[in-house]
C-alpha cells in the first residue's frame, strides 16, 4: 500500500512538473509563465523529498523559488513588454528551441541507455552514498560533495566567481550622461569642501 501511494504521488508530482514546464514556454503572458515556473519548482522540491533528498528540496524552494522566480517576477512586471512583439519572436526562435530540446532529450535518453547497459556503473555511484541512518541528509551530501567531488566544487566556484566579475564590470562601463560615483573622489573630500555654514535671517530664504 505504501509503494502504492508513493508511486502514485511521484507521477502526479511529475506531471505537474512536465506540464507546468511546457506551460512556461507557451504562456501568452510573461507573468503567468513566471508562476507556472514557481509551480514547476514546487513540484521537483516535491519529487525530492520523495527521493529522501530534503536539504536539496528545502534549496529549491528558498533559493529558486524564494529568490530567483520572486525577483523574475518583479522584473517582469516592471518592464513594459510589448506582447505582439514578443510572440513574432517566439515564433522566430522557435526552430532554434525545438533543435535545442531535440538535442537535450537526446542526451537524456543516451545517458538513461547507458545507465541500462551498463548496471554496474549506478552500483560504483552508489558507494560513495552513505546509509541514511548513519548520518543526516545535510552531512551525507556534504560528505560526498567535499570529498569526492571537491575539485569540481572548487571548478565550478571558480567559474561562477568570473562570470560574476564579467558582469560587475560591463555595468560599471563609462556613459556620456549618466552620473557614477566615485569613492576616492568622497574620501578626499576636505570639510571645507563638504560643510558650508549659512546663517538664514528670519523671513528671508536662500538665494
Amino acid at each position: 500500500m505504501g509503494d502504492l501511494v508513493t508511486t502514485s504521488v511521484f507521477y502526479l508530482f511529475a506531471t505537474i512538473t512536465v506540464l507546468s514546464a511546457v506551460m512556461v514556454i507557451s504562456s501568452r503572458n510573461p507573468v503567468h509563465s513566471v508562476f507556472f515556473l514557481i509551480l514547476a519548482f514546487f513540484s521537483c522540491a516535491g519529487l525530492f523529498v520523495l527521493l529522501r533528498a530534503e536539504y536539496i528540496a528545502m534549496t529549491l524552494v528558498i533559493v529558486y523559488v524564494g529568490a530567483v522566480a520572486v525577483l523574475f517576477l518583479f522584473v517582469v512586471m516592471m518592464l513594459d513588454i510589448n506582447f505582439a512583439e514578443l510572440r513574432q519572436g517566439f515564433l522566430r526562435y522557435l526552430p532554434m528551441g525545438l533543435t535545442m530540446a531535440g538535442i537535450v532529450l537526446f542526451e537524456l535518453l543516451f545517458i538513461v541507455y547507458v545507465s541500462l547497459s551498463n548496471p554496474t556503473d549506478i552500483v560504483k555511484v552508489r558507494q560513495f552514498i552513505p546509509d541514511s541512518s548513519e548520518m543526516s541528509n545535510t552531512h551525507a551530501i556534504g560528505n560526498v560533495l567535499y570529498t569526492y567531488y571537491l575539485y569540481p566544487f572548487q571548478l565550478a566556484g571558480i567559474i561562477l566567481l568570473v562570470a560574476m566579475i564579467g558582469a560587475i564590470t560591463l555595468t560599471l562601463r563609462s556613459r556620456p550622461g549618466v552620473r557614477k560615483q566615485v569613492i576616492s573622489k568622497q574620501l578626499s573630500r576636505t570639510r571645507d569642501e563638504s560643510v558650508m555654514i549659512v546663517k538664514v535671517k528670519s523671513g528671508e530664504g536662500i538665494s
